[in-house]
């Protein structure tokens, strides 16, 4: 896949120039300079040649086939040029030049414009506005970077051009090999699910490293990336998340919903390894490019500092990984070689007083303790140990172990050259040890999702003839807000349970329905135009008889036409009382990347204040559901604390995957909420107690 750009037999550089510092310049000096097997020709009217090469005047002057065209002109005569690749049958092209959709509308126009000529001519494009693309196993540099990566097993592709320059001048002076590097920039074509699939098929690639700013076709790219994660880790840190979530929300979910959220919910249900910071995707990068996965949790920990133990502990304890005990029979064996003041429990503190000697002899007996999965060890430079003597003596113990081994040598001058020995023989080597521990735990959590079976989906039996119907009138009367008796149909058809409930347009009609319900009830105002109805008066609670209703009829009515004049009133609803049970809050909003969210959380007033909530993308697997249900904080309320029942956790679970359904079924659904959901107790269901829907053409 998209073999000619990373294998080409031929590369032309239009624009290619014999003036050093100019772009046509670096991108020919690259590619004759690392090494690149293949035929060459710059393409440039005005040189006879240029580095030894002969120079054409375009790309119809080369008689011999050309797979891969590279493009570095001015932005107005981009155009020209794909038009000579299609007649010269070029199928991959990579447009270096600026001047497209990143000014504005005029070089947006010009770049959709390259693309339609691009798909009509069977041309694929990287770019344009990007740094090029690398190839370290074909030695192919086609682009303007200032230096070719060493040869790895990393694959690295990002939207940054900038950003592309910078970590390959990082890579170099750390010894950090990588085996493809792309700069994707506009992605007018090729986007990053075409080059994850790409690097999946690539042999050389064992880890696939993505900075993105924004993705073109969400459901595309989890689709992809859960295919390709199941094979090879995929690490990516996204930028431009904080800042999304300023919509106008009409829902809780709306307003609590943001890129952020949508982004992390994909990333998960998509196996992705999601980096927080560039210095965490490097650090995982290492850990996975070069060590064996953790067959299970735990962790030994050596060290000849009992502080950086702690913080290793400490570290620990927040991830999925944990110390491991340590059997009596390794126990026994430390004791024979370390001091009486040493800890042969974990973390195995083997005292400041350390030699190489020391290290070597703990490392070699933890290893062959079968209970143990991964090992960290750490060390502080002092005066009696000699780091890079450790260092050697860690890699040689290395070599033929099955179990991820990383360290953390904390200092500086130091410990400088240990790092450079562990660098050259694939042992990541730390700053601090809570890096290394994150780096183990993501390799721990990889493993669990390469050994998750295949999402399981449930579909449940739904009126969705009634529901078209219902959203059919809504948008026929101009709106978009469902009232709520509507909302109440539109679960009811998705086998929701709900309260008995009727609309009173009187005071009498507000009693005869009281009374046939059964007291006590709840009143709520009817009315299109109005969301929020606690907030302004339209909501009366646990009403026992006759004059409470009718109390309640009158203070509803007159709050609304006291606060919101202008709302259409169809009437006060009657509502069953439901028996006292957890509240939670389920919704829908829908991502502009990645389509349908739903969202869960503990439900009331508060959820906004409290934002105790999950996100996941439609649609959602039964272990999906489930995993959103114990990811909030207060999951433990919901099993029960201090005496109280457990709630009906499967009712939560079914009630996700039946919204999940509907959001899939009908994309009008732009936000909705259930709330609250009340959950009784384990065996007894749920009720949508309140819903709220909100629909566009």
């Amino acid at each position: 896949m998209l073999q000619h750009f990373f294998n080409p037999a031929s590369v032309a550089v239009v624009g290619a120039s014999q003036k050093p510092g100019k772009i046509g310049y670096d991108i020919f000096n690259n590619i004759v300079r690392y090494g690149y097997g293949g035929a060459v020709y710059p393409i440039n009217p005005n040189a006879e040649e240029i580095l030894g090469h002969k120079a054409y005047r375009d790309l119809a002057s080369v008689s011999s086939k050309i797979d891969l065209a590279i493009i570095a002109l001015p932005a107005g005569v981009v155009m020209d040029v794909l038009e000579q690749c299609g007649k010269k049958k070029i199928d991959s092209v990579v447009i270096i030049t600026a001047g497209f959709k990143e000014i504005g509308p005029e070089g947006a126009h010009l770049e959709e414009d390259l693309a339609v000529r691009a798909r009509e001519l069977g041309i694929r494009v990287v770019g344009p506005n990007c740094l090029g693309i690398i190839d370290t196993a074909s030695s192919l540099n086609a682009s303007f970077a200032a230096g070719m990566p060493f040869a790895g097993r990393i694959g690295f592709f990002s939207q940054s051009g900038a950003l592309c320059v910078a970590i390959l001048d990082w890579a170099l002076g750390e010894n950090v090999g990588f085996s493809r590097f792309v700069s994707l920039g506009n992605k007018m074509d090729i986007s990053e699910t075409d080059i994850l699939l790409s690097m999946e098929q690539d042999e050389n690639t064992r880890v696939i490293l993505g900075y993105l700013e924004s993705i073109e076709d969400g459901q595309r790219f989890m689709r992809a990336s859960r295919k390709v994660s199941k094979t090879k880790p995929i690490i990516i840190i996204k930028s431009g998340t904080t800042g999304s979530g300023a919509k106008a929300a009409s829902s809780h979910t709306g307003a609590l919903a943001g890129s952020d959220h949508a982004y992390r919910a994909a990333f998960k249900q998509s196996g992705i390894i999601h980096a927080e910071s560039m210095q965490s995707l490097f650090g995982y990068a290492m850990a996975f490019a070069n060590q064996p996965l953790p067959k299970g949790p735990r962790l030994a920990i050596i060290t000849n500092s009992g502080g950086p133990g702690i913080l290793a502990a400490d570290a620990c304890d927040r991830s999925s990984l944990y110390l491991s005990p340590i059997r009596k029979k390794t126990a026994d064996r430390l004791r024979e070689f370390l001091p009486p003041t040493a800890s042969v429990y974990n973390p195995i503190d083997i005292i400041g007083d350390a030699s190489h000697e020391r290290y070597e002899k703990t490392l070699e007996v933890i290893l062959k303790d079968d209970l143990i999965h991964a090992v960290l060890i750490l060390l502080t430079p002092t005066a009696s140990v000699d780091a890079e003597a450790v260092a050697r003596g860690v890699v040689d113990l290395a070599k033929d172990v099955d179990k991820p081994i990383m360290t953390a040598f904390m200092g500086g001058e130091r410990v400088r050259g240990a790092r450079k020995i562990f660098q050259d023989h694939a042992i990541p080597t730390y700053d601090y040890p809570e890096d290394a521990v994150a780096a183990m735990d993501a390799m721990l959590s990889y493993r669990r999702w390469r050994e998750k079976p295949e999402r399981e989906y449930r579909r449940f039996e739904a009126d969705t003839r009634k529901v078209r119907k219902i959203f059919a009138s809504v948008v026929k009367q101009h709106r978009h807000d469902l009232i709520e008796n509507e909302a109440r149909e539109i679960l009811n058809a998705y086998g929701f349970e709900l309260p008995e409930s009727r609309i009173a347009k009187t005071t009498m009609e507000a009693v005869k329905a009281a009374s046939e319900i059964g007291y006590p009830v709840v009143m709520k105002i009817a009315s299109p135009d109005i969301l929020h109805k606690s907030d302004i008066g339209g909501v009366r609670v646990r009403l026992e008889n006759d004059a409470m209703v009718k109390d309640a009829f009158f203070d509803i009515t007159a709050n609304i036409q006291l606060r919101q004049p202008q709302a259409r009133i169809l009437g006060v609803m009657v509502q069953e009382m439901i028996p006292q049970g957890k509240e939670v809050i389920l919704g829908i909003t829908r991502d502009i990347q990645f389509g349908p969210m739903i969202m869960f959380g503990l439900g009331g007033i508060y959820v906004e204040v409290l934002k105790d909530v999950a996100f996941r993308i439609a649609p959602l697997s039964r272990k999906e559901a489930e995993a959103m249900i114990h990811d909030i904080r207060s999951f433990p309320l919901l099993r029960g604390v201090r005496g109280e029942a457990p709630v009906d956790i499967e009712g939560i679970r079914n009630a996700l995957l039946r919204l999940s359904q509907m959001a899939i079924d009908f994309p009008e659904i732009i936000e909705a909420d259930i709330n609250p959901l009340l959950v009784r107790p384990e065996g007894q269901g749920v009720v949508a107690v309140d819903a709220r829907i909100t629909v566009q053409e």
